[in-house]
């Protein structure tokens, strides 16, 4: 056994060193914490003529003991990491508890320590003391001192002191802790609020978009099958497809798909796949990194990551390119995804409403969508009528438009007459829903007694698709004889609309509100379809739609 050092160790050169490492510790920044430690380890065991002297913690969750920090002298190996707590069950114990372990033998262990003894004599420790680090009543972990050459004694000066450096180390960790903590937190808290900011804005685009909607408006048998079909599904978590033509009103039947579901409370967000151009569309869906590609500053969620815990809502799903098919049907199989520039997997829970006016089946034919994706979205199709199967709603529809407009349009008063109704019923609506509120509005503006005139139906498209036309007072009543394709239809009118509008695709009198589009939409169906402005007078040039 080595002599004992009591007046060694108390004299002033230990005490100025206990003062040396608290103050070392106190402003230390908590990058640097991790050196600091080693270094204070260091001293102390050159100081107190040791061999090793470790800081650890409990990782209870795996049965470990792992090894932090550790400084030992030349010659001696650094205590193995991890151990584990088995093997030293009943000092493990007492260290949890509170309790300091001082042996200047390890053989002096009582019996009941069978375990840890063998387990002390495989790491090589003849004598050693362990304290545990406690700070604001929690236990962190444990400092120990130890000897691997020989015995020591650990007299009780020694001791005090070493309980002080034990008090330092855990004041060290907890301040440490502290400020992960709080970096933890202040995290948390950026990536909430850039949250709550993007679903603050998909609510106010939703807010608005269900006053311009706030009914399923009608009575007639078809359209009490889809509200049938609404009550089955809307409380399930099911994958919806609605079908059918531009303007049948897809849009409001998911929104209230979305208000009768369970997940009401949470984000409705839409994803107009038309809309966009496909190199912006995997961004749109699935979100990017900074970086991830020219223009891509900030880090930005996607649609996906926006609608977790709610739905989205995709619609013209289509138009949908054949690259991002795959990854939307990877999302609907295990709700996984990967931002773009980033191999970070991210779950979302979501559910998905998809809407198309295109024939699915002919485009899987045609190898332009995929069958398995239909399968996904296909749980449970929803056919929307279009307005010429359920004409016994067009009066209820003008009603309803005519009350709804009459604000906008400071009109007090304006009755719908039976002509009125009878012209609106005898047109066939290639346009459906969206187009009669745009005829109703149209009709509103130029009626300048307290009856509506109906003003608008048939112009260029439809009049020429539907033949000849005969006039009933300033409205017209149009006559069934087409047999041109819907596609044939779209393009006519669009060209008629553009032509009233001086080919205005934005601005005050546009042609993508008097069509009831978005203008990035109108763009995307006049390049699809074939539509471009004619040449001016002046100039041979085809001039693009602006």
């Amino acid at each position: 056994m080595t002599p004992r050092v009591d007046a060694h160790i108390v004299d002033a050169h230990f005490e100025d060193l206990l003062t040396e490492l608290a103050a070392s510790f106190v402003h230390v920044d908590p990058d640097a914490l991790d050196a600091q430690i080693i270094e204070a380890l260091q001293r102390i065991v050159l100081f107190l003529g040791i061999d090793r002297s470790t800081i650890g913690r409990f990782d209870d969750a795996q049965g470990q003991l792992m090894a932090t920090h550790s400084w030992a002298v030349p010659g001696v190996e650094p205590l193995p990491s991890p151990l584990r707590i088995a093997d030293f069950p009943n000092l493990t114990k007492r260290l949890h508890v509170g309790e300091q372990i001082v042996l200047e033998r390890i053989d002096a262990l009582p019996a009941d320590h069978a375990t840890d003894l063998a387990s002390l004599r495989v790491a090589g420790l003849k004598s050693m003391a362990a304290f545990p680090l406690t700070a604001r009543e929690q236990t962190l972990g444990w400092v120990s001192f130890g000897k691997v050459r020989a015995e020591r004694d650990w007299p009780e000066p020694l001791i005090r002191r070493l309980r002080l450096i034990a008090g330092v180390f855990a004041n060290a960790l907890a301040r440490r802790q502290q400020d992960d903590d709080l970096r933890r937190a202040l995290v948390e808290n950026e990536r909430l609020r850039h949250r709550l900011e993007s679903e603050n804005a998909v609510w106010r685009e939703e807010v608005l978009h269900a006053h311009e909607h706030e009914a399923v408006v009608g009575e007639s048998r078809v359209l009490r099958q889809v509200a049938q079909q609404i009550d089955q599904v809307a409380r399930t978590d099911s994958t919806v497809l609605l079908l059918g033509e531009t303007g049948t009103g897809k849009d409001l039947i998911a929104t209230t798909l979305h208000s009768q579901s369970l997940r009401a409370q949470r984000p409705l967000v839409r994803v107009n796949c038309a809309a966009l151009p496909a190199s912006l569309m995997e961004s749109e869906l699935f979100g990017h990194e900074r970086g991830a590609f020219t223009g891509a500053v900030a880090r930005r969620p996607g649609r996906f990551e926006l609608a977790d815990g709610g739905t989205i809502v995709l619609d013209e799903i289509g138009e949908l390119p054949p690259e991002l098919q795959a990854k939307l049907l990877r999302v609907l199989q295990s709700g996984e995804f990967e931002r773009l520039g980033s191999s970070e997997t991210r779950r979302t829970d979501t559910r998905v409403i998809a809407a198309t006016n295109r024939d699915l089946h002919v485009m899987i034919e045609q190898g332009r969508f995929r069958a398995d994706l239909y399968y996904r979205i296909g749980v449970f199709p929803i056919r929307v009528p279009p307005l010429r199967e359920r004409r016994e709603d067009i009066p209820l529809l003008a009603t309803f438009f005519i009350d709804k407009l009459r604000p906008k349009l400071g009109r007090k008063s304006l009755r719908l007459t039976d002509q009125a109704v009878a012209q609106l019923v005898e047109y066939d609506w290639p346009g459906n829903v969206r187009e009669l509120e745009n005829i109703i509005e149209r009709s509103m503006i130029v009626s300048p007694g307290p009856e509506l005139i109906i003003d608008g139906i048939g112009l260029g498209a439809a009049a020429r698709v539907r033949g000849p036309s005969t006039r009933h007072g300033q409205g017209i009543a149009v006559t069934k004889t087409a047999s041109l394709t819907l596609a044939e239809v779209e393009r006519t009118h669009i060209e008629a609309v553009c032509g009233q509008c001086g080919w205005r695709i934005n601005g005050k009198g546009n042609a993508a509100d008097r069509l009831g589009l978005n203008p990035n939409t109108l763009r995307s169906k006049m390049k699809k379809l074939g539509v471009k402005r004619p040449p001016r007078a002046d100039s041979a040039a085809t001039i693009q739609p602006a």
